[in-house]
């Protein structure tokens, strides 16, 4: 008996042996489902932090200026409709450069498109509370005139040149090139500067010897209204011939603050930027309505003929830096105003 009682108790024992057993790995089961749950749902919550820094942002503020500048920009309104944005814009347009900056500086704005020297003098003058993180124009500057008079910069000299753009791209762009072609433009030439490229064209109309430094698109604007107008000099070839530098119209820049705070809205606002200036460049019926419809030029007709010839582009990161400085190095070597004094250091630059 004592000997069936030793083995009845040895089988309880084994069965309760197991059975712990069995309850071990449910609980060790149980424990590791707990833990991927957990590693899910964190993943999760850090997708929707990601998503929800995105959309709390708001609708990023983004000012141009009527014309090449800003034809880059226009497609980020049909893809932000059908979708195929990163995110909402609230796209500006502006007349003059001088209506943007206080926009800017006061924060009421989160970006814009602005001419390259300005965006260097702007820097400085806000002890570097702007960056460029993008090319966006290159040259699209050429002198027109009515007649046959102007064959080369050296028949500028002693004539009266109608121009836009007074302390920035246009007005640097020639001063260099007359210097460099022995003009003086401060005593050879008269310099006459208007707020805009229309109040030029309305000049040359009444005035029969008249020679003018005009964007595109301008200049097709103003040759479809009068067939008696020629363009004489394209001011890119004329850079080419004096200075190994890219000629840069226009930059797109962005406050520090906001890119600091924002880096994955800069960085999906790029990858936007990237492809409307793609689209501007091989929809050229698409984006010439739009550039009608947003008033950045006035005809969808005049902005299709000009848009080839506008140079719009998306240059970012060190080639960006690289055309940039290049750039400015130029201009602070033949007058160091027109760069702010000083060339910009190394945060002028928005690498991400």
């Amino acid at each position: 008996m004592k000997k069936l009682a030793s083995l009845l108790l040895s089988a309880a024992m084994l069965l309760g042996l197991a059975a712990c057993g069995g309850t071990s790995s449910s609980v060790t089961a149980s424990s590791e489902a707990t833990s991927e749950a957990a590693s899910s749902s964190a993943a999760s919550s850090e997708a929707a932090a990601e998503e929800n820094t995105l959309s709390t942002a708001g609708p990023v503020r983004i000012a141009g200026l009527k014309g090449p500048t800003t034809m880059g920009l226009v497609n980020l309104l049909p893809m932000q409709e059908d979708g195929t944005a990163n995110l909402s814009y609230d796209l500006q347009l502006y007349g003059t450069a001088d209506e943007i900056v206080p926009l800017l500086t006061k924060g009421e704005l989160d970006m814009a498109a602005i001419p390259a020297n300005l965006a260097a003098t702007l820097y400085q003058k806000t002890e570097g509370a702007i960056q460029v993180m993008a090319v966006n124009t290159l040259g699209v500057l050429y002198v027109v005139e009515k007649g046959d008079t102007v064959q080369s910069v050296a028949d500028l000299k002693g004539r009266t040149i109608l121009s836009t753009g007074k302390g920035t791209t246009p007005e640097y762009v020639l001063r260099y090139i007359l210097a460099q072609n022995g003009i003086d433009p401060d005593n050879d030439v008269t310099i006459e500067f208007y707020s805009e490229a229309t109040e030029v064209t309305a000049q040359m109309a009444v005035a029969g010897d008249a020679i003018a430094v005009l964007p595109q698109p301008y200049v097709t604007s103003a040759s479809m209204q009068d067939d008696t107008l020629r363009v004489a000099l394209d001011l890119t070839a004329e850079w080419e011939r004096v200075c190994d530098t890219q000629l840069i119209t226009g930059v797109t820049v962005v406050r520090t603050a906001y890119a600091e705070e924002h880096p994955d809205v800069v960085a999906a606002f790029l990858e936007d930027y990237a492809a409307s200036v793609d689209a501007a460049n091989n929809d050229l019926d698409g984006t010439a309505a739009l550039c009608e419809e947003q008033g950045v030029v006035a005809k969808a007709a005049i902005a299709k003929a000009a848009l080839p010839e506008c140079n719009i582009v998306c240059i970012t990161g060190e080639d960006m830096k690289a055309d940039v400085a290049g750039y400015a190095q130029v201009l602070y070597d033949a007058d160091p105003a027109s760069v702010g004094g000083a060339m910009p250091d190394d945060g002028f630059y928005y690498l991400g």
